[in-house]
This record gives structure tokens, C-alpha cells and sequence, in this order.
């Protein structure tokens, strides 16, 4: 029997992108419409905000420890985040967790090793952007990367919390991600991290400059690739 996959959810249109995407693509390991079993706990995106507001890791710590107690208690296995912002905790979020994580970012630099990318540019929360959580799973394998400048941090910060996790995407929004990603192609970097689960909703390999790596769904397939394995 395939692992139970527990997802840790923070905002609701990333972590929806994630469940549908073990959901709709179980089949094609496990045949006719079968998939792992799934649970979700999520607290609600307000408390993630106010720690993140306030610099307050230990409390985004403790949100995601709640979830991942709970989640074992309904039988989960292995547990994901479909959020790459509140990663920043995960140091302290894996030593006391009851059962073992995918760490996001780690899955989205090996997908990028696989493919042969070395430097990539990195989108996402300013939370994130500021963050070492992609930096520090590239360089351990050896990958350059590269941040938007602070304006563009804001600007994209921006787009992500008014509108992507609101389930608002607008051609204005995606024009304004592409031409981050367009400077970042034209200083060196031969793909992009789609670093908040909301991202990949509006930007794809066809209407980006860049090859994408989409952080959601690359959890998710890791996810279940993991949960296929024995327990």
C-alpha cells in the first residue's frame, strides 16, 4: 500500500495545486484512478502572516508543528509544505516533528541538477526572496542563483499576496513576472524557480522567457514517488 502523504497547508491556492496534482497524476503510477491516500491541516494564512510580519520563526515553527501532530494523528506517513515562504522554519520544524518532511526547496534543486540548469533566478514572497531557504539547497549542490532587486521584490511580494493567494491572476500580473524573468535571462541565469505555490497558476514554460521549475508540482510528484516507496 502506497504511503498516506500529510500536506501542511498555509495558503489555500498552492497547497489545492498540490493535493490535485497527486490526486489527477496517482494513475499513472498506481493505474485506473487510484492515488496515495492524502490528509490536509492548515491554520489559517493570518497567523503564517503575523509571525512572518514580526520575524517570528519559532511561531511559524509552531504552526507547522500543530499541523504535522495532527496529521499524524490521522494515520500520515510523510509530510510536505506547498508553501516555500514558511520553509525559513523548517531547521527548527524537523528535529521535532513526529514524522519526516520533503524539504520544497532540496526538490526543486535536484529537479534543476537533473536538468543540467546552473544558475537560476529565484521568484517568490519578499519573505522568501530575502530567505536563505534557496540558496542554501543550490549551493549545497553546487548551483548559482540569482534575486530580483529589491523593487522587484516588492512588486512581486505584492502580486503574490493581493492576488495570487486570493485566486486573482491577471494578464498585468503575469506581464509583471516576466519581465523579472526576462532580466534575469539576460544576466545569466538559464532557468527560474517558481518559488511560491501560487506562481505556477499564472506563469508556465510557455509564457515564461525562462525554463520554470514549478515548485508545487515537483513537491508533489516527489511526494508521490515517496509515498510509493515501503515504509
Amino acid at each position: 500500500m502506497p504511503q498516506h502523504i500529510g500536506i501542511v497547508g498555509c495558503s489555500a491556492e498552492g497547497a489545492a495545486l498540490c493535493f490535485r496534482t497527486i490526486c489527477t497524476e496517482g494513475p499513472r503510477w498506481l493505474g485506473g484512478h487510484a492515488h496515495p491516500e492524502v490528509s490536509m491541516h492548515t491554520h489559517s494564512l493570518e497567523d503564517y502572516v503575523a509571525c512572518l510580519d514580526r520575524g517570528d520563526l519559532q511561531g511559524v515553527a509552531a504552526l507547522m508543528l500543530s499541523s504535522a501532530r495532527k496529521l499524524a494523528q490521522a494515520g500520515a506517513d510523510v509530510l510536505i509544505c506547498p508553501d516555500n515562504t514558511i520553509h525559513q522554519a523548517m531547521h527548527l520544524v524537523r528535529p521535532a516533528s513526529p514524522l519526516p518532511w520533503l524539504h520544497i526547496a532540496e526538490v526543486v534543486a535536484d529537479e534543476a541538477l537533473r536538468r543540467g540548469f546552473r544558475r537560476l533566478g529565484i521568484t517568490g514572497t519578499r519573505w522568501l526572496v530575502d530567505s536563505d531557504v534557496y540558496p542554501a539547497a543550490l549551493a549545497a549542490r553546487g548551483l548559482a542563483w540569482q534575486r530580483p532587486t529589491a523593487a522587484e521584490r516588492d512588486m512581486l511580494g505584492r502580486l503574490i499576496m493581493d492576488e495570487l493567494v486570493r485566486g486573482i491572476f491577471t494578464p498585468e500580473a503575469l506581464a509583471s513576472f516576466r519581465q523579472v524573468i526576462q532580466r534575469m535571462k539576460e544576466q545569466g541565469c538559464d532557468a527560474v524557480v517558481l518559488g511560491c505555490t501560487e506562481i505556477p497558476l499564472l506563469v508556465d514554460d510557455d509564457r515564461s522567457p525562462l525554463p520554470t521549475l514549478d515548485s508545487t508540482r515537483l513537491l508533489a510528484r516527489a511526494a508521490l514517488q515517496r509515498a510509493l516507496r515501503p515504509a
